[in-house]
């Protein structure tokens, strides 16, 4: 045998050994996956569920009035919103810290401190709140614990106060029976609010 034919040989016989323990430690680093199937007449296709994915339109404006109307209510929004998640935060920690059999007194005590702890953090902020961003405040406390304000208070304070505070709200032109429409009057507030939740804003 020619020396260039053994050179063949060994460099064909190195590839395929090179190319076998690749192929080795792929089907060793794959394990079994099964996907749900759905059936359909006498087939059965692979289901999968896919993440949301969210479209956003270029922001087209009529006026230059209407662009800095939208922008002083994207300010609006990114001002409240941290509010609004520590608010429903507190909502979902009290549903599982508090069980519906507890005294009535016991609600009143952790209603108090938290009420309390609220104060120390957000107190003097929340005074500062224009009214335009308070109605934003009870729109998106509606969206992210599904009640309005209104219905909160009355969960968590008892109807008097409720009633109370609603009538304080209406005396400054918010109503804490709003509630929130994303597809409706409330639609840019959600774009936004989506738009803070991807990290565009």
């Amino acid at each position: 045998m020619r020396k260039s034919e053994t050179m063949r040989t060994v460099f064909l016989t190195g590839f395929i050994f090179l190319l076998a323990t690749i192929v080795v430690h792929a089907q060793q680093a794959l394990s079994p996956h099964y996907l749900e199937g759905v059936r359909i007449d006498n087939d059965t296709l692979p289901h999968v569920d896919l993440p949301q994915v969210n479209i956003f339109p270029k922001a087209r404006f009529k006026s230059k009035q209407d662009e800095q109307q939208y922008w002083r209510l994207v300010w609006k929004v990114k001002k409240v919103y941290p509010y609004v998640k520590e608010a429903a935060r507190l909502y979902q920690k009290y549903q599982q810290d508090v069980p519906q059999s507890a005294r009535r007194r016991d609600r009143r005590i952790y209603i108090k401190k938290a009420e309390d702890e609220l104060m120390d953090l957000y107190g003097p902020k929340l005074k500062k709140l224009t009214i335009s961003e308070g109605r934003i405040l009870i729109k998106l406390i509606d969206r992210e614990t599904h009640s309005t304000s209104y219905d909160l208070i009355d969960q968590l304070k008892g109807g008097v106060p409720a009633v109370f505070w609603q009538g304080v709200a209406r005396l400054f032109g918010n109503n804490l029976k709003s509630q929130y429409d994303p597809y409706g009057e409330d639609r840019q507030i959600e774009q936004i609010v989506l738009y803070i939740e991807a990290g565009m804003l």
